[in-house]
This record gives C-alpha cells, sequence and structure tokens, in this order.
C-alpha cells in the first residue's frame, strides 16, 4: 500500500522486490508472508456484519493478490521467486507443500507464502510463525510501520520508549502488541527469534542481514 490508502503502490513493491533481491543474492535463503490488509481486511468486515469465515477466505485471496504482485515485481529485478498458497489455485502458482518450498529456499530462490495458514480464524502473523516454524527459519522478521516494540503506541504517544531487546514472555505478559499472542507463543516454543523493524526505512533488511541491531529483537 505505501503511502496510499488502498491497494498496491508501484514504487514501494519496486523497492522492496530490489532489496529482497539483494538479499538473495547474498546467498541468503529468504522467505516473505504477505497480507492483505491493502485490499481487503476480513476481521474488519466480520465486525461488520459478514460472516467471518467467509471474511477470512477474501482475505486470504486478498494476500494471493499480492503475492503474485509481488513475485512480478521481484523477477523484474532479476531474481527468481515461487508463490505457494495454502489455498488450492495451482491454475495460477503452487500448492503449498513444506519440502518443495525448503527445495526452492536450496536453490536459491524467493518463496513467497500466500493465503495465511488456508484456514479462518488465524492473522497473517501466524501464519509467518508457522511457515517460519516448519522451514526452520534462523530468524523472522516483522516489517511495519515503526522502528520496532515500544512501550505504548509511539504514533500516539511522543514519550513512548523503544525496546531493543525484550523476551517473547515479556511480550505476552505485558501486551505489548508485537504480535498476537498464538504467533508470539509459536516463535518462543520453537526458538525463533524475531526481530521487528520499520519496513518503510530504505536499507534496513540488508542491515539486519549483516547483523546490525535494527528495531527490536525478541527472543527467549
Amino acid at each position: 500500500m505505501g503511502e496510499g490508502d488502498f491497494g498496491i503502490d508501484p514504487a514501494m513493491i519496486g523497492r522492496l522486490a530490489a532489496e529482497v533481491a539483494e538479499v538473495s543474492r547474498m546467498g541468503v535463503q529468504l522467505a516473505m508472508v504477505i497480507g492483505g490488509g491493502n485490499l481487503f481486511r476480513g476481521a474488519g468486515l466480520a465486525e461488520g456484519g459478514m460472516e467471518r469465515v467467509t471474511a477470512d477466505q477474501v482475505g486470504m485471496l486478498a494476500t494471493v493478490m499480492n503475492a503474485l504482485a509481488m513475485q512480478d515485481a521481484i523477477e523484474r529485478q532479476g531474481a527468481y521467486c515461487r508463490v505457494m498458497s495454502a489455498l488450492k489455485i495451482n491454475q495460477i502458482c503452487e500448492d503449498y507443500i513444506l519440502r518443495r518450498a525448503i527445495r526452492h529456499l536450496e536453490k536459491g530462490r524467493l518463496v513467497v507464502f500466500a493465503a495465511g495458514t488456508g484456514n479462518p480464524y488465524f492473522t497473517t502473523d501466524t501464519a509467518a510463525s508457522l511457515r517460519a516454524s516448519e522451514i526452520k527459519a534462523d530468524l523472522m522478521l516483522k516489517g511495519t510501520k515503526v522502528d520496532g516494540v515500544y512501550d505504548s503506541d509511539p504514533m500516539r504517544n511522543p514519550k513512548a520508549n523503544r525496546y531493543e531487546r525484550l523476551s517473547y514472555d515479556q511480550a505476552l505478559s505485558e501486551k505489548l502488541g508485537v504480535m498476537d499472542a498464538t504467533a508470539l507463543v509459536m516463535c518462543r516454543d520453537n526458538d525463533i527469534p524475531l526481530r521487528v523493524f520499520n519496513i518503510y526505512q530504505p536499507g534496513h533488511l540488508k542491515r539486519i542481514i549483516l547483523g546490525e541491531p535494527i528495531g527490536t529483537l525478541v527472543e527467549r
């Protein structure tokens, strides 16, 4: 969505594609989970009266549209990319199969996981935690609008303090809003560290890969 209010911002998706392609060329095995809130927010429409399962299913389809757009942008950067969907839409992308996903990564391809977990009532964060656990990721990254985790909303409180590091248990007990509880517990139980960073800052992804302490690190 970039700086817009709806849809896909060509400048934003182009920059992100360039950054992930550069990291991939460094030899890093990189997989992405993309949400669909720029096109459709299932939870929001469920609150407005739509049946929750239907709303979530439409939301999952929105993530597939975003994933296909990202695949196109990445391939225009000269990198190889595969979209794998938790819903069966194999005329336009691959079905998600764990062993095939790992093989794509081993061959140096970028992988975009679409359609969440394939089930209603689960967030994009939970889908990301699940996929990270399945592929045994060394690190999970959450790109967001702020530069880490704060003790209160930095958009509303200019005196909010940013954490450089915190534990999963602390994030859960203090309800810091890093991710939903299911996603946090999954990362904690599978010993996957999480780094939260501002995705709107160009170059941050590469700097994190190179070991710079960007944003907030959440770990055991």
